[in-house]
């Protein structure tokens, strides 16, 4: 190469020094996986050029051959892995090499605990893979140059991962990346060609497109006794396809070991763990493709960031095509990765002809009901499906509202916790909910809060605990949106225990209904009362049926917001709607007796208030003026205590 020109010293991002202290002093368990990363990344860059180059062939510069190539040398301890893929520019080489703002860094940081294995299990997630090298490696040269640039245009990148990097023009007669690892003195164990050959059988077999060594020379024979040294000639080594490079989606399944799956599912999605499960189906007729689905173990950092790129890579006729293609598969399901290898797509398609195409919308049908089917499959190891719920079940929760084709298959793939548990495990599904259920109950009853133990003790249970019917507890954020848009289940409607009037269905006799026509008639007096005592709070007061231990609860109107879609409006910085609850009483409380017979007004009316803001707090509300409140309170403690 020629000499360097323009050269200049940068700086690494924050960030990005950060992660190369953790990663030197060796975050990853297992230093070997440097060698997946960079292979894994070189296959992604011959990705590219294959797919850029369906429009400008030119880009092959003549050579259509696409591979990787490993060397090394003992003496000098080296490893360099090159490629013949898409390059990079100057501009892409700091992008990509100096900073890791594409990788969430700053977040990945974030979750640190400071256990080396735990957090050994964040990288994958974070796009990081380059930085692996320096797990083995004290200085790292790059040397790259963009498919179509000029020969003149070559980059060399070289750091010691101390805080900066050296930048220069070389000349590069060859497009593509070469990446040469200057291995530290304990690590020259990598400077081996059967160490080598063993890792990308081991790391890198499923990868598609060919890794390449030398032949390594045979060992020289000793001459016999009483025969005299000769020189030998020079013998030609000629290169050697260390992995199958054969697209794994194409084997049939019966030929792929479970550990072939995995090591294909880390190149795909860069994580660093195993795959949790995974659908691998080919289908022909009228429309023919293989899929290969995978769903994580861990939630990736940007899961709830919905315009962050997600999808599956796409393939026609095992050329690729496109990377993150989100048409295939709802947004709800935006957390599987894999591949899609279709026949019946154009190979001229684009982003746009995508979207538009009949085939396309068809393909995208069958997939989801794969990936559901999967997941259904999963739902029946309650171990495993305990673990994909607890990374992924919000998410699942989003699917009633955006796919009405497939809502009944998604609420059976739903978890709740409820009071059939004693703990706040969300393992109970609506079709054991439903089998449960007591004779004459018609009714799917739940409540929402914002936490585990305000559902379970609120006092909206209360009914159904002395009736044994089973609620359920929903305290995530979504869930009162979710339950929005989902109206009954198997024939069963749903109903909100803190809202509207309750209906207990056949599970209330005639005799308990006239009761408490009877409670009420006779509470009249003591609920006008209290209505206009508390006429800036409530909308109505009436008797309740739904307690039977607390002397009163705060009820919405059937069609009310609750206190959770208030919340998500109020952080999106919208004003919710303002509307008064309603105040339940429970007559047979002492309290509320005491009240009844309580001549002094002004006794009366703070009573009223004390109790109205206790149901408020028993809620998980959160009191407009606390302050009124504990002079109320005390007041009332000081008149008890005289």
């Amino acid at each position: 190469m020629a000499t360097e020109t323009q050269q200049e010293t940068l700086g690494f991002q924050t960030e990005v020094n950060q992660l190369l202290n953790l990663m030197i002093n060796s975050l990853y368990s297992n230093k070997e996986i440097f060698l997946r990363e960079l292979v894994s990344n070189a296959s992604d860059a011959a990705e590219k050029l294959r797919y850029e180059a369906l429009e400008n062939g030119d880009l092959y510069e003549g050579d259509g051959d696409l591979n990787i190539r490993i060397s090394y040398d003992k003496d000098a301890k080296t490893v360099t892995i090159e490629d013949n893929g898409i390059g990079m520019t100057r501009s892409e080489v700091v992008d990509h090499l100096g900073t890791i703002a594409k990788s969430g860094t700053a977040s990945f940081l974030g979750q640190l605990t400071g256990d080396q294995s735990k957090d050994s299990q964040l990288i994958g997630q974070f796009g990081v893979g380059f930085y692996s090298a320096f797990i083995v490696a004290k200085e790292v040269d790059v040397f790259t140059r963009k498919a179509g640039a000029d020969a003149s245009e070559g980059v060399h990148w070289h750091s010691e991962g101390k805080g900066e990097f050296n930048l220069g023009t070389v000349e590069k007669a060859s497009r593509g990346t070469q990446i040469v690892l200057h291995l530290k003195d304990e690590e020259e164990e990598f400077a081996d060609g059967q160490r080598l050959r063993h890792l990308i059988k081991k790391y890198s077999d499923h990868i598609a497109l060919p890794v390449v060594m030398l032949q390594e020379p045979a060992p020289a024979m000793p001459p016999a006794e009483g025969e005299e040294d000769t020189v030998e000639e020079a013998v030609v080594l000629e290169d050697e396809t260390i992995n199958s490079a054969s697209a794994l989606w194409t084997r049939n399944k019966a030929d792929v070991a479970d550990e072939d799956y995995n090591e294909f599912y880390k190149h795909l999605s860069h994580d660093h763990g195993d795959a949790l499960t995974w659908t691998h189906n080919r289908v022909e007729g009228k429309q023919e493709y293989t899929s290969l689905l995978y769903v994580p173990t861990n939630a990736p950092h940007d899961l709830w960031n919905r315009e962050a790129p997600r999808g599956l890579k796409l393939y026609i006729q095992r050329v690729f095509i496109m990377d993150q293609v989100d048409e295939f598969l709802p947004l709800y399901l935006r957390f599987i990765k894999g591949v899609i290898d279709s026949a019946s797509l154009s190979l001229n398609v684009s982003r746009e002809i995508l979207q538009k195409d009949p085939n396309a919308e068809k393909l995208g049908a069958a997939l989801t009901k794969r990936a559901l089917d999967m997941l259904t499959k999963l739902s029946k190891n309650e171990e495993k499906y305990q673990t994909f719920w607890k990374a992924f079940g919000n998410v699942i929760k989003e699917g009633p509202a955006e796919d009405f084709t497939n809502r009944e298959k998604i609420m059976k793939l739903m978890r709740f916790a409820s009071t059939h548990n004693d703990s706040d495990a969300q393992n109970v599904s609506l079709a054991s909910y439903i089998e449960r259920m007591q004779e004459g109950q018609e009714k799917i009853y739940y409540v929402t809060a914002e936490n585990y133990n305000t559902a379970k003790n609120s006092p909206h249970l209360e009914i159904f605990r002395k009736k044994g019917i089973e609620v359920l507890l929903l305290t995530e954020r979504i869930d009162e949106w979710m339950m929005s848009h989902i109206f009954d289940f198997d024939g069963k409607s749903f109903q909100d225990v803190a809202k509207g009037e309750i209906d207990l269905g056949d599970t209330d006799n005639e005799e308990e209904k006239k009761a408490q026509e009877e409670a009420a008639k006779e509470a009249e007096g003591l609920t006008e009362r209290l209505k206009e005592c508390l006429t800036d709070k409530v909308s109505e007061v009436r008797v309740t049926n739904r307690l039977t231990d607390s002397p009163a609860c705060l009820v919405l109107n059937a069609y009310d917001m609750g206190a959770q879609m208030k919340a998500i409006m109020e952080a999106a910085g919208q004003a919710a709607p303002d509307a008064k609850p309603i105040f339940e009483i429970n007559v047979d409380h002492p309290l509320i007796q005491k009240m009844d017979t309580e001549s002094d007004e002004d006794r009366f009316s703070d009573l009223a208030n004390i109790v109205f803001d206790q149901a408020d707090l028993a809620a998980g509300g959160q009191l407009n003026d606390p302050a009124s409140y504990v002079a109320r309170l005390n007041k009332l403690l000081l008149e008890l205590s005289k």
